[in-house]
């Protein structure tokens, strides 16, 4: 095997540990919550709403998959639907409060690991690394 297929290995690999840290600390911080539900609660923040249908469009996630979760986070009073100013027939999911210090516990608990797995790494490479996550994020979703 070459040194690319070994280094693309370790690439894989370790991405997925990353992802299965990401799904536990989710777990440890509310347990009545997905990885899903964490991610859907931000893009709502980023946002700042957006419709069911989007959601689901923007994950490429089947409307009922959506709307079981958005209908779990109703019932945990993290999500509301409110109606579009320009348009009331249309429901805009928006956080609530209690979704905003939800996500603000989280979003300090996951810069506190990530800080401390970090914590011996000199500026030179915590600037090379953030590039190469830059980078690697940026590139195409169509070549998914």
């Amino acid at each position: 095997m070459s040194h690319r297929a070994d280094h693309l290995d370790t690439i894989q690999r370790e991405l997925t540990a990353f992802a299965r840290r990401a799904r536990a600390t989710a777990g440890r911080l509310h347990p009545e919550l997905s990885l899903v539900s964490y991610t859907l609660l931000a893009h709502l923040q980023d946002r700042r709403g957006c419709r069911a249908t989007d959601l689901a469009a923007h994950y490429l996630l089947d409307k009922s998959t959506v709307s079981r979760q958005v209908a779990a986070l109703e019932r945990l009073g993290l999500v509301e639907r409110r109606a579009d100013p320009d348009d009331q027939r249309v429901q805009v999911l928006h956080l609530t409060d209690r979704g905003t210090e939800l996500l603000d516990q989280v979003a300090a608990s996951r810069r506190a690991a990530v800080e401390n797995r970090l914590v011996d790494w000199d500026e030179t490479d915590l600037a090379r690394f953030a590039g190469y996550l830059l980078r690697y994020n940026a590139y195409g979703t169509d070549r998914d």
